[in-house]
């Protein structure tokens, strides 16, 4: 009975012992948890957690109740642009215009030299004036001097033929008479005929001479001096060039060569804009198209001009082709899209409208 009680009591004491050290153990975890840092790591948990849900409720209520934002194209602002230059190849001597200025139709741009060019102009008007002397001396024929001899020669071959001829008569009498022979009425026969040859050849020269030259010496000689006043116009042609003027109205836009360099045959010397031929350009893709007609107008705002709106007509449309083209990636339905070019020109004259300024579409 005493060991039975003494074995109770001992149970009893490791029981007390369990619980004493279970309490101990929860003093210590409340100890821990009422630490500083414990209950500021808590707050921080709690506070992210808030600023969560909060994120997500707001982007739960954009996505339900917020409109989608307007698509807006942006352009940009244009003119044409006139590239100034000349068929001479020469120096810069002068410039009469600098960029930013304002010129008007055939106002003088720029003053080239080339000695090259006007000592072939003196070549060519040499051979044009020796080529007018030679036609002249065609035109004007042979020489009387010339044509005197002739004429003398025909006057000799006259007296030549008319003693031939009576001398053959008398021949031919004699011989009739049989007091000369055949012979002698043969070499009396060949002579006035040698004599009438003769006078016809003097004749002909004579003629030659007051006929002068033959038509296709005259056609030649002429041909020759159109062949050298072609020759001079061509230079000059070329020589008008050294002062170009101004195509049409417009502003000096840049301005390549300096005062005192060279430019080749056709070398862009200044670029001019024409302020009175301007446009906006954008591209657009092509479900967009159904509201972009030609002809019609649209209206565009210009950040530029403080968001002024202006209202432009489409002249232009075109394809920008392939590489323009937005193809759809993924297997869906969904069908490649293209890119095309859009150009409208203003309906009101804006002269604060500058080329290169943006411009803004808004697709309804």
């Amino acid at each position: 009975m005493k060991l039975s009680s003494l074995r109770d009591n001992i149970n009893n004491i490791n029981i007390n012992n369990t619980n004493n050290n279970n309490i101990n153990n929860n003093h210590r975890i409340m100890a821990q948890n009422d630490n500083p840092k414990s209950r500021e790591e808590r707050i921080l948990a709690i506070a992210l957690a808030g600023v969560f849900i909060a994120v997500v409720v707001m982007a739960i209520v954009g996505f339900l109740f917020l409109n989608k934002p307007a698509e807006i194209i942006e352009g940009q602002a244009d003119a044409t642009s006139v590239r100034i230059s000349g068929m001479l190849p020469g120096r810069v001597v002068t410039l009469m215009v600098h960029e930013g200025d304002t010129v008007q139709e055939g106002d003088t741009l720029v003053h080239i030299h080339s000695s090259l060019a006007e000592a072939r102009l003196m070549q060519a008007e040499a051979m044009e004036n020796a080529a007018n002397a030679q036609n002249r001396k065609v035109d004007a024929g042979t020489r009387a001097q010339i044509i005197e001899g002739a004429a003398d020669l025909v006057a000799q071959a006259q007296a030549a033929r008319e003693i031939a001829e009576k001398t053959y008569n008398r021949m031919q009498n004699l011989y009739e008479k049989g007091v000369v022979s055949e012979q002698k009425r043969d070499e009396a026969r060949a002579a006035y005929e040698a004599a009438v040859a003769g006078e016809k050849a003097a004749k002909s020269q004579h003629a030659l001479a007051v006929a002068g030259a033959q038509s296709e010496d005259k056609q030649s000689a002429a041909a020759m001096v159109n062949v050298a006043r072609g020759g001079v116009r061509e230079v000059e042609s070329v020589l008008e060039d050294q002062y170009l003027t101004a195509p049409c109205a417009g502003v000096i836009d840049q301005v390549y060569p300096n005062v005192g360099e060279l430019v080749s045959l056709g070398a862009p010397i200044m670029s001019l804009l024409k302020t009175d031929d301007k446009w906006v350009t954008f591209n657009v893709r092509e479900e967009l198209l159904g509201d972009l007609k030609l002809g019609q107008e649209v209206t565009l705002s210009v950040p530029a001009l403080k968001g002024s709106d202006i209202k432009c007509k489409i002249f232009y449309i075109r394809d920008m082709g392939s590489y323009a083209t937005w193809r759809a990636t993924k297997a869906t339905g969904d069908w490649d899209s293209r890119t095309f070019e859009i150009k409208a020109r203003p309906v009101e004259s804006n002269v604060d409208l500058r080329p290169g300024m943006t411009v803004i579409y808004r697709p309804e």
